[in-house]
Order: structure tokens, then sequence, then C-alpha cells
């Protein structure tokens, strides 16, 4: 029977990538998004994002949906469940992102960091429950990095890096909370640079010194795939998923690979 994955941040990236991964399995995935129209600045639609669903073998439900909006996101988790009988794993993957100091980051951005990244993990998990119970093999799985309370990765960005690891505390906390209904909860964060329009962000990065997408959603479809009840409560980097499962060579992942990718953000 196919599983069926709900994706927030669905329209590029490696959220796009995470569903297309799913789909390849036969997987039913509905996609949650804002982007309807092409931006030339910003590639990437929610019906781009369904294509490529659809192409890979999967069945595509895509859905606007800003994940600050708790009634649209339980609105979208219902019409999940209506169209494909239930929910086995939700995907955390919308994010804000403003790498900046504290006077140049405005309160507004400030407020937008904490509602998508930190406040839309926890209420999309939160009305995804009552499903996941019901699921033989249920996963959240956030976009959230290890936690290191090193001062390195919080003086740059304080904004930033509280919202992320409020990511992060949000999957140790619900993993605690909901191992005994069989639920398993897990962050996966990238060692390495990842090619996707929050580039941008990084200034002074060579998208060649960068891995693809494709890495994070096989070490996500790795995890998802492992028994719920085995595997909970962990906060990965992708990479490491991949070399217990027996990957040993890494560059094909390399946007170049004649280059060595560049450490992200909270990875030693």
């Amino acid at each position: 029977m196919s599983r069926t994955f709900l994706v927030t941040g669905a329209t590029r990236g490696i959220g796009r990538a995470i569903a297309v991964a799913a789909a390849a399995t036969g997987a039913n995935v509905t996609l949650l998004g804002k982007t309807q129209k092409p931006n030339p600045l910003l590639p990437g639609t929610l019906g781009e994002s369904a294509e490529a669903v659809e192409a890979a073998g999967g069945r595509a439900l895509p859905l606007e949906v800003d994940v600050r909006d708790e009634k649209r996101v339980r609105e979208a988790i219902d019409a999940t469940v209506q169209a494909f009988g239930g929910l086995d794993v939700v995907v955390n993957n919308a994010g804000a992102i403003r790498l900046a100091g504290t006077e140049d980051t405005p309160v507004r951005l400030f407020d937008r960091m904490m509602a998508v990244n930190v406040r839309a993990t926890w209420v999309t998990s939160r009305e995804a429950i009552p499903h996941l119970k019901r699921s033989s093999n249920a996963h959240v799985l956030n976009l959230a990095p290890p936690i290191s309370l090193d001062p390195k990765w919080l003086a740059p960005h304080v904004a930033y890096t509280i919202s992320k690891y409020g990511m992060s505390l949000c999957t140790l906390g619900l993993a605690a909370e909901l191992a005994e209904d069989g639920i398993a909860v897990n962050g996966l964060w990238p060692r390495t640079i990842i090619a996707t329009a929050a580039l941008a962000m990084l200034p002074g990065i060579d998208p060649t010194d960068c891995r693809s997408v494709d890495i994070v959603a096989d070490a996500a479809m790795e995890i998802v795939s492992r028994p719920a009840r085995e595997c909970t409560g962990q906060l990965r980097l992708d990479e490491d998923v991949l070399r217990e499962a027996g990957v040993r060579d890494f560059t094909r992942y390399s946007i170049d690979p004649s280059r060595s990718p560049r450490l992200d953000l909270y990875v030693e």
C-alpha cells in the first residue's frame, strides 16, 4: 500500500527533492507552498512540483498554504486524509532565513522566522498527530540542525539560530512525547552547503562548492523508511545517515565533483 507524505515548503529546493524522492517509491504526496506564479527571481512553483511528483510515479495533491495559518494547515491535513485515506510522513521543510546581526534584523523578520521555522513545525506536527497515530510506520522529519551552544553559532545571527534550534528542540520534545504512540520524530541537516535558492543569503558562496538537494532527499527517505520505533529523537546530518546505509562515494552529489563542498552552518 502506498504511503502518504505531506511536505511543507515544497515548491523548490530540498522540499521538492524530498517530495519527488517519495514519489519515486509510489507515494502519495501533498505539497504545501505559496508560489503559484513563476517568479524570475525565485524559480519554482507549486504546479511544477506537482508535475515532478507525478512524473516520478507518485500522486500529487498541491495546496496553496501559508504554514503560518493554522486553519489552512489543518484544512490541508484534512484534505490529505480525505484524498489518500491517511497520513504516514510529515516533512517540516518550510523555512525563513535572515543571516544578520541583531541590529540588522527587523522585528518583522524575527517574527517571520519564529512563525515559519518554529511555530509552523509545531502546529503542522500537532495537527498531524491524530492521523499519524493510525499509521503503521509514522514519521515526522524536521529540517533542523544539531544543537551546539557554542556562541560562534549564535553571535552572527541570533534570531535565525534560535529559530532553527527551536525546531531542533521541538524534534527532541515531540520524539519523547510521542514515543509510546510509535511516531518517530527526527531532525535532518545537510553536512555541506546545498545549492538552493537560500544560497543567495550566504554571500561569497560559489555554487560549485555545494552539493545538490538530492543528498538531503536520499537521507530523508532513508530515515523515514526505517521502523519508527527504532529510529526517533535524533538530529542527524545527511552524510552520516547515508554512510550508515552504505554510501561511500559522495562525489555524485557535488555540483562540481572536482571541488570539496563547504560545510554548512552548525557543522563542525
